[in-house]
């Protein structure tokens, strides 16, 4: 095949790929004057239906609108509108990523579709004002912990802190952590590594925007192998959930009926629950009674109550009783 062939069948699609689409069709006449005016190509149109079916040999596939001029337009792209509005979405909300990162990535993702729907993509982005990391190191973090966890081996790195000053500095004065990385966590829009350190000698989360810059993998330390009875799945709920202790025990709330949806979304459908009337419900939920569940009872403003045991209804008053302290 000679080079002009190959570039005039690169040229088309690429300029399908960014310009087409199912409701913007490109026409025979338009694409030969797109490789007369952009590349100084003379192409006659009889030869276009020829270059389109190497490319589908090649196993790249375009429509065809049949008619006296074919049109022709990409449909074969990784992702649709909606997903990579998920997508989008995603990155713009995140807290693990720096508002640069965010919006370069963002414009990755816009490359992936055509031209038209990349600007209506555009205008429902929103990345300013958000809360966002402000560590720029955080994308070469988790690619540093990503091989140490692939190549079974102990990193070491420091962990920053905000103080009373709202200053980042050092936890523990910056000593140095060393751990044994066994699983990365996404949870609340960060990320969490999730290993054994030899420092606490136990079982430790860290998140990944608080390191203070990339973790040194220590080649000649192989990972203490992960606990046989470790369970990824209870200690994510004990970490990040409302479950900071070994022991869950039966709490009883009363709720206001519009407090349904919260109960399902964080205890799931199988969740014991009794109408009460028409407008509460009860509800048996298994926690561990603590100030991460106290805030979530107290963030429903009243519409959720805690009924029992007594002993929780207690430690509950006793966390607002300090609170309202002068």
């Amino acid at each position: 095949m000679e080079n002009g062939t190959r570039l005039r069948l690169l040229y088309i699609y690429q300029h399908l790929f960014k310009y087409s689409d199912a409701d913007h069709p490109i026409s025979t006449p338009e694409l030969l004057q797109f490789l007369k005016d952009e590349h100084g190509m003379e192409v006659n149109r009889t030869t276009l239906p020829g270059d389109f079916a190497m490319m589908e040999k090649a196993g790249i596939h375009f429509e065809v609108i049949k008619s006296r001029q074919n049109k022709y337009y990409f449909d074969n792209r990784l992702f649709d509108i909606p997903e990579l509005k998920v997508l989008i979405d995603a990155i713009s909300s995140s807290k693990f990523i720096t508002e640069e990162q965010s919006q370069e990535l963002i414009r990755k993702l816009i490359t992936l579709t055509s031209e038209y729907n990349a600007e209506k993509l555009r205008r429902h982005v929103t990345v300013e004002g958000r809360v966002k990391t402000e560590n720029e190191k955080v994308l070469n973090i988790l690619d540093y912990v990503n091989e140490a966890i692939d190549k079974g081996l102990k990193i070491r790195f420091q962990y920053t802190e905000y103080n009373n000053r709202k200053r980042k500095v050092m936890r523990n004065k910056g000593e140095y952590y060393v751990v044994s990385p066994y699983v990365l966590v996404w949870d609340g829009d960060y990320y969490y590594l999730i290993g054994y350190c030899d420092n606490r000698e136990h079982m430790r989360n860290f998140r990944l925007d608080r390191f203070y810059r990339a973790p040194m993998i220590l080649e000649d330390e192989e990972a203490v192998p992960m606990p046989k009875d470790f369970n990824l799945a209870a200690y994510t709920k004990k970490v990040f959930r409302m479950y900071d202790s070994d022991e869950t025990i039966d709490v009883e709330l009363l709720c206001e009926s519009n407090v349904m949806n919260g109960i399902v979304d964080q205890f799931g459908t199988k969740v014991k629950t009794k109408e009460v009337d028409s407008d509460h419900f009860k509800a048996i939920v298994k926690v561990c009674p603590s100030p991460t569940f106290y805030r979530w009872v107290f963030g429903w403003d009243g519409a959720m109550k805690i009924l029992g045991p007594e002993k929780v209804r207690d430690e509950y008053k006793e966390m607002l009783r300090k609170a309202l302290q002068d």
